[in-house]
């Protein structure tokens, strides 16, 4: 009940609102968050350490173990994929200059990270910076960002556009194969992003030579057989679950987009950014990236300074605010109806035709 009562209360506080209340509150906001973005040195080191450790030592388990215990492999496939997510946060943060206060160091680990999350570092960091620089703008979409017609973009397309975009949000289509094969294929080619191929040719080359020799040097030593094994389950889980973050993050009923003339950056970072409520431990493996919200609306804060910056705001702890239940609602949306301005689904759209 109470959370129906949550969620009534904050729609009615979206509908109560002006522009301008929306911007007055998004830069009050954004003024809270500035207390947060310094970096700890200590953090870093440890946030480091309890990352690379544990990955690391289950690592050399799962090499003990050998390929004669595949079903064990591939469990603890999981919690090394999940190691593998907060590598990527970390990783993420040092593309944004926000782990630690060089940026020298956040260059360096980056690119050391991204030998085992297969990421191309410069790419993803230039790529990501447009995504932060659009989010919410309907007139920019399509860098970094999952795909999203309006209603009327998709009712304009043919039958064979319908079917393709379908496809393409189909949640199985999406996560099982969209986004292993966009982490695994299309991120070891220098086309197909959206940078021209000249500016992210030797990101993405540097980083395939180092997975050439880096991972046949692995092969060589402990067989390749085994090394598939042990990488290949790993790597799927982290693209899936990296992948379901990415989406819900954004995808959310009750999001925000606006045309270029409305689009106010601190609006859409507030509005259109969820705050994904997790366990703790699920908090633990994505370096609380949950609270999204606030890192779009600040994003040189420290993924380890997150909780620290919701705690001290009772409305970052309420806005846009989903629990892993009701996440798993948002995978059938699929289109940004601007008239009643939400997320909506296929069946809806059906529904409102009839």
């Amino acid at each position: 009940m109470q959370k129906l009562v949550d969620a009534a209360s904050q729609a009615a506080l979206r509908g109560s609102k002006t522009p301008e209340d929306l911007k007055a509150r998004a830069q009050n906001l954004a003024q809270h968050c500035a207390r947060f973005r310094q970096p700890s040195s200590r953090k870093a080191i440890m946030q480091l350490a309890s990352t690379l450790a544990p990955f690391l030592g289950l690592l050399a388990f799962m090499a003990w173990l050998g390929d004669t215990h595949p079903l064990a492999i591939a469990a603890l496939a999981v919690p090394l994929g999940g190691l593998l997510v907060r590598c990527f946060i970390i990783q993420h943060d040092c593309g944004h200059g926000s782990f630690v206060a060089s940026k020298t160091w956040c260059d360096v680990i980056g690119r050391c990270l991204s030998v085992l999350t297969v990421t191309p570092y410069t790419l993803w960091r230039r790529v990501h910076a447009q995504h932060h620089a659009a989010s919410g703008n309907l007139a920019r979409r399509g860098a970094g960002d999952i795909k999203t017609l309006t209603v009327e973009e998709y009712l304009a397309l043919d039958r064979f556009g319908r079917l393709r975009y379908r496809i393409y949000r189909n949640p199985a289509f999406l996560f099982l194969v969209g986004v292993p094969a966009f982490f695994t294929l299309a991120q070891r080619l220098p086309w197909w992003h959206a940078l021209p191929a000249r500016q992210v040719w030797r990101s993405v080359m540097g980083l395939n030579l180092a997975l050439v020799l880096l991972y046949g040097g692995i092969g060589m030593l402990l067989g390749f057989k085994l090394l598939g094994l042990i990488a290949a389950p790993a790597i799927l889980v982290a693209s899936v679950v990296g992948g379901w973050l990415f989406f819900i993050q954004h995808q959310f009923e009750h999001t925000h987009w606006e045309q270029p003339h409305d689009w106010d950056f601190q609006v859409a970072a507030v509005q259109g950014s969820s705050y994904y409520a997790l366990p703790a431990v699920l908090n633990w493996f994505t370096g609380n990236i949950g609270l999204h919200h606030i890192h779009h609306l600040n994003c040189m804060i420290p993924n380890y300074r997150l909780r620290e910056c919701l705690l001290a705001s009772l409305d970052f702890q309420t806005l846009n605010r989903i629990t892993f239940r009701e996440s798993l609602t948002c995978a059938r949306l699929a289109l940004w109806d601007e008239a009643r301005r939400r997320l909506i689904g296929f069946r809806e759209l059906r529904l409102a035709a009839c």
